[in-house]
């Protein structure tokens, strides 16, 4: 089973007044065909309380894969996004729509990617009318949105730092942005009390540019995010710890049976 990541890259809406060129990287190719799989999540705070819970959904048919996943919070917050891409040689996004509302965001977002460039955003006016917009945006063959657990898991074992890009919600619009993606050593957890291992990934936002230089200094650099997989044919993507929007606490997102300690020290890359 492959359980796709977040990413948590809702924290890359401090982009709203940066400006920048990502670089790009060719797109990962299939090791593990994807097929039909049903999971659950949970979303812990820092301290290990449960804030919510996640359902994952995935159909296969031929080389085209839709995969839908929904965070449903205890506050009554909604995160839900639907994925739909390829698998041929390599892993292509088709289209991807997600949707951010409630009391955990600090702003509603509904945005969709869609492989030809055309982004549309949905934001609410002072009104209370949604506004629609449509934008292009060249993208690169690795643009990656609701991927990114699954690109993990067909990462060969010792691969060399990469980077994937995405598009994000910044100030109502899409804006492209990249992941620098580096792999780390392992880390211990159980699973229903059985000890086992995965390998880290560290995936930190790069804004690129003046602003990757200005925002660190000014306290708007996105922490990194530390993605957990578990090797193995199939591997298991089990864990991710980050923000799911600008300004949030940090989460862990789990695969439902797992265990974690909840205060983890940064994980070490390797040398």
């Amino acid at each position: 089973m492959h359980i796709p990541a977040r990413c948590t890259l809702a924290a890359a809406l401090v982009l709203s007044a940066a400006s920048a060129t990502p670089a790009t990287a060719d797109p990962i190719p299939v090791r593990h065909t994807q097929g039909a799989v049903h999971g659950f999540l949970v979303v812990r705070s820092q301290a290990g309380a449960i804030l919510g819970y996640g359902e994952f959904t995935q159909i296969a048919d031929g080389d085209r894969v839709t995969a839908h996943l929904v965070y449903r919070f205890r506050d009554g917050s909604l995160d839900d996004e639907t994925t739909v891409y390829t698998q041929g040689k390599t892993f292509q996004l088709v289209s991807d729509h997600h949707v951010q509302r409630g009391p955990f965001f600090a702003k509603p977002s509904d945005i969709t990617v869609a492989a030809n460039g055309d982004i549309t955003t949905i934001t609410p006016t002072k009104g209370g009318e949604p506004k629609t917009e449509t934008q292009h945006i060249d993208l690169p063959p690795d643009v990656s949105n609701g991927m990114i657990g699954t690109l993990l898991a067909n990462v060969a074992s010792g691969a060399p730092p990469f980077k994937l890009s995405l598009v994000v919600p910044s100030g109502g619009k899409g804006r492209l942005i990249h992941l620098d993606i580096t792999p780390g050593e392992q880390a211990s957890f159980t699973v229903a009390g059985a000890p086992r291992k995965a390998s880290i990934y560290l995936m930190k936002i790069d804004l690129g540019g003046i602003a990757g230089v200005v925002a660190p200094m000014v306290g708007k650099q996105p922490p990194d995010i530390v993605a957990w997989v578990l090797e193995g044919d199939p591997p298991l993507f089990v864990r991710e710890i980050g923000q799911l929007s600008e300004g949030a606490p940090l989460v862990s997102i789990e695969f439902a049976g797992t265990g974690f300690s909840h205060i983890p020290a940064p994980p070490k890359k390797k040398p």
